[in-house]
């Protein structure tokens, strides 16, 4: 099944194989924890320096894990961490096949192929190439960050920055971090910013595609890519 669901800030565009979902009334509890824990401790919410949150909750925690890791604030991890924390609600359900897409930064189990739609603004790539996603049992995260686009603080110009990981909110704080350094007078000098501050990440994904304008870099593996035969929006996916 196919879901739209918005709560504040959160805006998610579910597939799953599981009916009964639950999923608003679990990102609601999730969303209250973290704004309870704002309330008490407000400079979580504006820092862009790594925090530790030991006592937390979960959403905290986690948030503030993929922070320290990507050295940025925990903010740059919420809608990573929101989609992670989302999936593995389903997944503790019996889902086999579940992709949560929280603005572009999507977390995902797979038990077919599907493609990802890249969004990267202004680019020429910019809805003409995806990412074919074999099927697999393990959960992924799958993140875009942007200097061009969207509301996210980016201090680069990158277009897109999307990084291929273990956990979505690692995933979500890696590419804030990579799209900070893509800075530069010429468009590939910005890529070579970008990949070469994404060389000191590589224990934590599995690989990032930087695209800046026509120039695009890669690091390490990412999903085959694949032409588009429409336009899509951020992290937009289709079914194999």
């Amino acid at each position: 099944m196919r879901d739209n669901i918005k709560i504040k800030e959160t805006r998610i565009k579910l597939s799953t194989d599981i009916e009964d979902h639950g999923l608003p009334a679990f990102i609601l509890k999730e969303r209250l924890l973290l704004e309870d824990y704002i309330r008490r401790r407000p400079y979580f919410l504006t820092s862009l320096e790594p925090l530790t949150a030991e006592d937390g909750p979960t959403i905290v925690r986690m948030m503030s894990k993929a922070g320290l890791i990507g050295g940025v604030g925990p903010m740059a991890a919420v809608a990573g961490t929101i989609s992670e924390l989302s999936l593995h609600h389903l997944i503790s359900k019996g889902s086999k096949y579940t992709i949560i897409d929280n603005g572009g930064d999507i977390a995902l189990i797979n038990d077919r192929k599907v493609n990802i739609g890249l969004y990267a603004g202004d680019s020429p790539l910019s809805g003409e190439i995806g990412f074919q996603l074999k099927a697999s049992r393990k959960p992924r995260g799958v993140c875009t960050s942007s200097g061009t686009i969207g509301h996210s603080i980016s201090f680069g110009r990158a277009d897109a920055v999307t990084v291929f990981a273990s956990r979505a909110s690692v995933a979500d704080a890696l590419a804030t971090s990579i799209a900070n350094a893509a800075d530069g007078n010429k468009d590939y000098e910005a890529v070579e910013n970008a990949l070469e501050k994404a060389e000191g990440f590589k224990n934590y994904f599995h690989g990032v595609l930087v695209v800046v304008g026509e120039n695009a870099g890669i690091i390490g593996k990412i999903p085959k890519l694949v032409k588009t035969d429409k336009k899509v929006t951020i992290g937009e996916l289709w079914d194999v």
